[in-house]
């Protein structure tokens, strides 16, 4: 699936690290190494915007149920081994994250930007993601003692720069060898190096490699509050989750090729189809397992979003049916945006308690008590909730794209 060119990719912009891709104008067209020269105008793709803001949507969804006690099985996440929809949508936006520095990259060289100077730009963004998860995982007393230091922003910021500095390096055959080493190699340090005490290959909450080295580096005060023996965004699964944004990358230069749009969304689908049974294949010896984001998982779930791109691109892109595509693409013109106001919005609504005659509640029970509870069952009540905390931040969100506000990491 990769163009017969090896294409320089830079990191996204403010929003794009995470949020929206520009559309590359006069992209370098190089190989391995040697002199760029420009490429036309690519056109800005709406299906990307569609495919982040519908996996921005789903996040939102499934981060913020009436109810933790009642939730529909497809959106929890598996509890261990396997993998249920919920599963796909931290991988999805990792991989949404590669396509987008391919368009953004390519444009900013064309326009003189030197790489080591995207480079600390990139380097920036990353401290900025890494920050913004603190922040989240502090709100309100950031006692330092005990703040979370792993979390969903910082394995953004952990997996991208890595990633741009790939991007910035190699061309495409490198970029595709190292994510294929990176995924070998961390099947070979969980599978084949003993942990003190536990041995080799053991892949049981707590007992992996990975949650080892985060106990040694973090110590259990500043890992997932929920186990404090691991953390489902930990370091050493930071590897394949490099892979999982060079996947996209990949995705990304195929869609930048001057190929035609069916021969494009065909190649998506083609390779969505292999990644799919190659991921499959090698659950069987090493689970589909997004806690450990093994690298059967990685494989397999970017499968699965080449598949996602593939249909969002040839509804929009190839056959322009985007009418039904609009919320998504307001959500995903100011993604990081969303997910981190809505996720502070959601630990405020957590924290405001007051006394009642029943005891204790929280501004959040009060309006899932009093909306949604009085005439739903209670896992409907609870789906009900977010989905208007859902179609709450897309009103927000549709007013910035009303008047072009787009925020930028």
């Amino acid at each position: 699936m990769n163009p017969t060119e090896a294409r320089p990719i830079a990191p996204p912009r403010p929003g794009e690290a995470a949020g929206a891709p520009h559309a590359a104008t006069a992209e370098p067209r190089t190989g391995e190494s040697g002199p760029a020269r420009p490429l036309a105008r690519t056109p800005r793709l709406d299906s990307l915007d569609a495919f982040r803001g519908a996996t921005i949507a789903a996040m939102l969804l499934v981060n913020n149920p009436g109810s933790w006690s009642h939730i529909y099985a497809p959106l929890r996440h598996a509890e261990w081994h396997g993998w249920t929809p919920t599963d796909l949508i931290f991988p999805f936006f990792l991989f949404i994250v590669g396509v987008s520095m391919v368009f953004s990259l390519g444009g900013q060289l064309a326009r003189g930007a030197s790489r080591a100077a995207l480079f600390r730009k990139a380097g920036r963004r990353a401290l900025i993601l890494f920050g913004l998860g603190l922040v989240l995982h502090g709100f309100p007393k950031y006692d330092l003692a005990t703040i979370r230091i792993p979390g969903v922003l910082q394995r953004i910021a952990w997996a991208y720069l890595p990633a741009a500095a790939i991007l910035l390096t190699l061309g495409v055959r490198g970029q595709a060898l190292i994510a294929g080493a990176l995924l070998l190699t961390y099947w070979a340090l969980l599978t084949l190096v003993p942990v003190p005490g536990i041995g080799a290959g053991v892949l049981e909450p707590g007992q992996d490699l990975g949650a080892f080295i985060d106990r040694l580096i973090f110590t259990t005060d500043h890992l997932w509050a929920y186990s404090r023996t691991w953390d489902p965004e930990g370091l050493l699964s930071t590897l394949p989750a490099i892979a999982t944004v060079l996947f996209g990358a990949l995705a990304g230069h195929w869609l930048r090729s001057e190929r035609s749009g069916p021969e494009k969304a065909a190649g998506l689908f083609a390779a969505g189809t292999v990644a799919l049974a190659l991921g499959a294949a090698w659950g069987a010896v090493f689970p589909i397992n997004k806690n450990l984001w093994t690298s059967s998982y990685a494989v397999f779930t970017t499968g699965m979003a080449l598949h996602a791109l593939g249909i969002c691109y040839w509804l929009i892109d190839v056959h322009s049916r985007k009418r039904w595509a609009k919320p998504f693409i307001i959500f995903g013109t100011n993604a990081i945006t969303a997910f981190f106001l809505s996720s502070l919005t959601a630990r405020i609504l957590g924290l405001v308690r007051w006394q009642t005659d029943t005891g204790t509640t929280t501004l959040k029970a009060a309006i899932h008590d009093t909306l949604f509870v009085p005439w739903l069952r209670p896992v409907d009540a609870s789906l009900a909730f977010a989905i208007g905390y859902v179609l709450f931040w897309l009103a927000f969100m549709a007013v910035l794209y009303r008047r072009k506000i787009f925020i930028k990491v």
